[in-house]
């Protein structure tokens, strides 16, 4: 399993985590910070648990090239 969180409060909007998979993130219009698809929401930190293991090296990408360091992945 897959596990990708997103502390979005902390996001900067550099839309670099669109840029390297935009399969798992977009840009929301309201406020200019990076949305997790399909993650929900808990304290701040929005999490996607999936099964799709294809998305590992796109998520690892958008690890990577986040500035703010707010995208954290784990797979278990």
């Amino acid at each position: 399993m897959l596990i990708i969180t997103l502390q979005r409060k902390k996001c900067i909007g550099c839309n670099y985590c669109v840029e390297s998979a935009p399969e798992l993130f977009r840009m929301s219009q309201k406020d200019g910070k990076a949305v997790l698809l399909k993650s929900y929401e808990k304290k701040g930190f929005f999490t996607l648990k999936t099964k799709a293991m294809h998305l590992t090296e796109k998520a690892m990408q958008a690890k990577e090239v986040c500035p703010a360091k707010i995208i954290h992945v784990k797979i278990i």
